[in-house]
């Protein structure tokens, strides 16, 4: 056998646009997998009824049981640009896991190489450039998936933190990193580590678009609420006192700024210029020394539900209220170091004992921590999107979230493993439906919620789709073809004919025909042929409004010359399945 090699992850300085140096990360197999994901074949998702909970539609929540690089492409054609919150828990690496490359690359170098040593564990010194191989075209469509505005989390611990912080400012940008935050899971320390009690792993966080995201503040609990108080305007507490005293402020230097302010007997303020009836009178006197007011009447009239009038001691201090910076309820701005007793590594464990009665998962995410992430990220309509789903904690954390503020976020978790059902989606069954013996009141009467249990179906490719072998759904098959002919995705767009002719989508400036049923029959038939007669009721609709049209088809009895001249672009299927109108 040839000598081993070390081949380490490195950094290497590149050079890109402005001519800044821009740290890069390179591994072994890099340039194998670098586009690896554009390769992975489309596989249409197949729901599974039986194993579904109150199943309601395309828009449904979705538990999704196969490899998650295969899922990722399956998702692409409705939810691209779509997720609002992505949160993920990858293999953090430490050599006990035993995790298996299974990604079938082209190259059969790297496939050799995956093969010779796996699974992955603490003996294989190229571990490291295998985790990186995994993750990297798993990024990549991630990043596809995800809205705009939108924010992932990644858990990650010391093992791979560093490589995973190079990986993912390569993938989504440097300029997009939001934050490193080291989350307490264990306050107490786990002494087996060497020198120090281990108490914390990372939450690393990027956006899509900084400009474009948001991280929200965290709405008080009731301790921290003790320190506010309630009017008819709302919550607020004092700011700094400003007050009317000091060697700086005698009325001789600010003459303008002595005037009388009167308090009604809650509180209100005046600075007419005489008192209201009611009103008690306060002059900015200290020790007997007449003194000044730090804002003009003007501003004080401004503000008059803002501000506090007290006697205090000798003097008198001038307050304004400090109402909440953002929404109407007070908060505060999430800080860098997260920690709560909530986020203990040993609640999760709990908490999936309560659902199961045993211990049936190791290490599951506790439902707080993901839950706090969650609210700060994402709004009550918006979709988390997880696809190292594990026990399911996402999933229960946003039925959970929906439960607290009425919200109806929506969830996408994918799982590759065999317990994919009787963990994953079993927790999430029981947490919807009730858990008789568990402690806490909303989860024994059910968190209420649906979800699309599916799996993934034979790969859309053009010979099988030849013999018949494979066959898609006509839904699954036309959001496959709009994804790549104009990158749209469906959404929650019904893709069913609209007519005889096959429309099944209208975009800007273009109408998306296909002339398909999951058929071999049909699709030797001339009605899966695009013939003249169609096609000039295609231009006909076309002429209504300057538009174009793309249509997909088994075959066709007119030129293209003279479909371009009518406005129509002509894709046969299976062969032009990738051809783009972009």
């Amino acid at each position: 056998m040839p000598a081993k090699t070390i081949p380490n992850p490195i950094r290497q300085i590149s050079r890109r646009s402005g001519g800044s140096a821009v740290p890069k990360l390179d591994f072994t197999g890099k340039q194998h997998i670098y586009a690896h994901h554009l390769t992975v074949p489309y596989r249409p998702l197949v729901p599974d009824f039986a194993k579904s909970v109150n199943p309601s539609g395309v828009e449904d929540n979705l538990i999704i049981h196969g490899d998650n690089l295969y899922a990722l492409k399956a998702l692409l054609p409705r939810y691209a640009g779509r997720v609002k919150c992505i949160y993920i828990d990858p293999p953090y690496n430490t050599g006990n896991e035993g995790w298996i490359y299974n990604d079938k690359v082209n190259s059969p170098i790297l496939r050799e190489w995956f093969q010779t040593q796996s699974p992955v564990d603490g003996e294989d010194l190229e571990r490291h450039d295998k985790w990186l191989c995994m993750l990297w075209p798993r990024l990549q469509l991630l990043k596809e998936l995800l809205a705009d505005d939108g924010v992932i989390f990644v858990s990650i611990d010391d093992n791979e933190q560093h490589h995973l912080r190079m990986l993912m400012d390569e993938v989504f940008g440097a300029e997009n990193f939001i934050a490193c935050l080291p989350t307490v899971m264990n306050l107490k320390g786990n002494n087996d580590e060497f020198g120090f009690a281990g108490t914390h792993e990372y939450t690393l966080a990027w956006a899509r678009d900084k400009d474009a995201a948001h991280i929200k503040e965290f709405i008080l609990d009731e301790d921290e609420l003790a320190d506010w108080q309630e009017d008819e305007h709302g919550y607020y507490k004092k700011g700094a006192g400003l007050k009317a005293t000091g060697v700086n402020a005698p009325r001789s230097r600010r003459p303008n700024l002595y005037f009388p302010i009167f308090v009604g007997p809650n509180g209100e303020i005046s600075v007419a210029d005489n008192a209201p009836e009611g009103y008690a009178e306060i002059l900015p006197i200290t020790n007997g020394e007449e003194m000044s007011w730090r804002w003009s009447k003007a501003r004080i009239a401004d503000m008059p539900h803002d501000v506090i009038v007290e006697r205090s001691g000798n003097g008198v201090s001038l307050y304004k209220k400090q109402r909440p910076s953002v929404g109407d309820l007070p908060s505060r701005k999430p800080k860098t170091l997260f920690y709560k007793p909530e986020y203990s590594s040993g609640n999760g464990t709990a908490q999936l004992r309560a659902i199961f009665g045993e211990k049936v998962y190791d290490y599951p995410k506790p439902v707080g921590l993901l839950m706090d992430l969650f609210a700060i990220s994402a709004g009550p309509g918006d979709l988390i999107l997880d696809s190292f789903a594990g026990s399911g904690t996402t999933a229960h954390a946003v039925l959970a979230l929906n439960k607290a503020d009425g919200g109806d976020r929506r969830f996408i978790l994918v799982e590759g493993e065999d317990y994919a059902d009787s963990i994953t989606a079993e927790r999430v069954r029981r947490v919807i439906q009730g858990v008789p013996n568990a402690r806490d009141k909303a989860l024994q009467e059910g968190l209420g919620g649906s979800f699309a249990y599916c799996t993934l179906g034979d790969p859309i490719e053009p010979a099988k789709m030849l013999t018949g072998e494979a066959l898609p759904d006509y839904s699954s098959l036309a959001a496959y073809l709009l994804h790549n002919a104009s990158g749209v995705s469906a959404g929650s767009a019904d893709l069913t004919p609209q007519n005889a002719d096959g429309l099944f989508y209208s975009g800007a400036d273009t109408d998306y025909y296909l002339l398909y049923q999951p058929d071999l029959a049909f699709l030797e038939s001339n009605a899966a042929m695009l013939n003249e007669e169609m096609a000039l009721r295609i231009s006909a609709a076309l002429r209504e409004q300057p538009r174009k049209a793309l249509v997909f088809g088994a075959g066709r009895y007119i030129l293209q010359e003279e479909l371009t001249a009518i406005g129509i672009t002509f894709c046969q299927l299976p062969y032009e399945m990738g051809r783009t109108g972009r």
